[in-house]
């Protein structure tokens, strides 16, 4: 089979459907082993979860908790039945949310989503996502692996060196953010360096508009993106189709109305929610804080499962910035490292393809307050540059808005 991974991805979506809620009573048994789930889902008839109308009534967990409940029960907040010991990796991520990776092969889903974008047997792969303490790199490592593909471990920044990779190993493929992708390629231009051997591309973690994705292909690179978190790994993926992203199977998608755990109905904007069926590391309606809508019909390109629209902004404050979620959190920690300065907001723009945060902070007397180590604050707190403006105090809008996304979803 070329086309399709397996044949999971082509069958009815009634059987697909039937699958899916006939095994979850089994994880949700499982997962009430860990006392974070047990105290969740005491007085529930388990066995009788067994369809999305019952699903339903369980309660939402909702990512932006996840900080608070895994510093009151280090390492996973009490909702991984399994210790910590017995799996292959420990991660961080921004937050800090902590995640392990499970030991078999592909953990992360990833590479059904690979596949579907172009990569096989053989292919020599350029990973540029970060390798260092989150799971990103590895996420698209062991999907590309399982795959049969050569990875070069990459990560991100240090464009020579990419150059240097690339042209002597000549990688057909590439993982990262479109953003950084864009960086190689004007680079190269510029440069006179030889990054021809790129031919296709799987890029997550940032906004990809049709105007980059024409980009890319007008450069001899086609292009396909994923919609993956660091707790879930790959949620859904684009397909040749180009007509929304796939949801990847094994998992149990719903669209809710933001701040609660009711399903909006079909083709209305609404919060992501997943419950995985991973008995190593099962989410029970994990509400992800992102925006998207379910597409009707069966995509063209012959995979049967549920379609989303892609990502559509964010349900709460949090957003992400160069692959990075920047949270309320984070905002409030650079104020009380600058007790002088009042008011914050923190505004994401694009500027042509390229994400950009400004941070304005309202200060009495600006002239006398350096822009220099507030920058260099948000650069610790958050780990991406960003600009900072000081206004005079009244300026910011008194709102309760701390982080505004300002870039435009289509």
């Amino acid at each position: 089979m070329t086309d399709f991974f397996d044949a999971l991805e082509t069958r009815d979506p009634a059987e697909r459907e039937a699958d899916l809620f006939s095994r979850l009573p089994k994880i949700l048994k499982r997962a009430a082993k860990a006392p974070g789930y047990a105290e969740r889902l005491q007085g529930f008839d388990l066995d009788g979860i067994a369809s999305r109308k019952t699903l339903a009534t369980l309660p939402v967990l909702r990512k932006s908790e996840f900080p608070a409940l895994q510093r009151a029960a280090f390492p996973f907040g009490g909702f991984v039945p399994d210790a910590p010991g017995s799996f292959g990796r420990l991660f961080t991520s921004p937050g800090p949310i902590f995640e392990p990776e499970a030991t078999e092969a592909n953990p992360w889903r990833s590479a059904r989503g690979l596949h579907a974008a172009g990569f096989r047997k053989s292919d020599v792969v350029l990973n540029t996502f970060s390798y260092h303490l989150t799971p990103g790199g590895f996420i698209m490592d062991s999907g590309a692996r399982a795959l049969g593909c050569a990875v070069i471990p990459a990560g991100p920044g240090s464009t020579e060196q990419q150059y240097e990779l690339i042209e002597a190993y000549r990688p057909i493929a590439y993982c990262g953010t479109p953003d950084f992708l864009k960086i190689l390629l004007d680079g190269a231009s510029v440069a006179g360096r030889d990054i021809s051997s790129l031919k296709r591309a799987l890029v997550s973690g940032a906004a990809f508009p049709k105007t980059l994705q024409d980009e890319f292909s007008a450069r001899g690179i086609e292009a396909y993106q994923a919609y993956a978190t660091a707790d879930l790994g790959f949620i859904a993926y684009e397909t040749s189709a180009r007509e929304g992203l796939v949801v990847n199977e094994d998992l149990i998608v719903e669209i809710v109305r933001p701040g609660t755990g009711d399903p909006v109905p079909e083709g209305e904007v609404g919060e992501i929610v997943v419950t995985s069926l991973d008995p190593r590391r099962p989410w029970i309606r994990l509400a992800l804080g992102d925006l998207t809508a379910v597409m009707t019909g069966v995509s063209p390109c012959g995979r049967t499962n549920l379609r989303i629209k892609g990502w559509m902004g964010r349900a709460d404050q949090a957003t992400k910035v160069k692959g990075m979620f920047v949270r309320p959190e984070q905002v409030a920690e650079i104020g009380s490292r600058h007790p002088e300065l009042g008011r914050l907001r923190l505004v994401v723009t694009r500027e042509g393809e390229t994400d950009v945060m400004t941070l304005k902070a309202e200060v009495a007397a600006p002239e006398r307050n350096p822009v220099v180590s507030i920058g260099a604050t948000l650069l610790d707190v958050t780990k991406l540059k960003g600009l900072v403006m000081l206004v005079p105090p009244g300026t910011l809008p008194n709102d309760g808005k701390v982080i505004a996304d300002e870039r435009a979803y289509g």
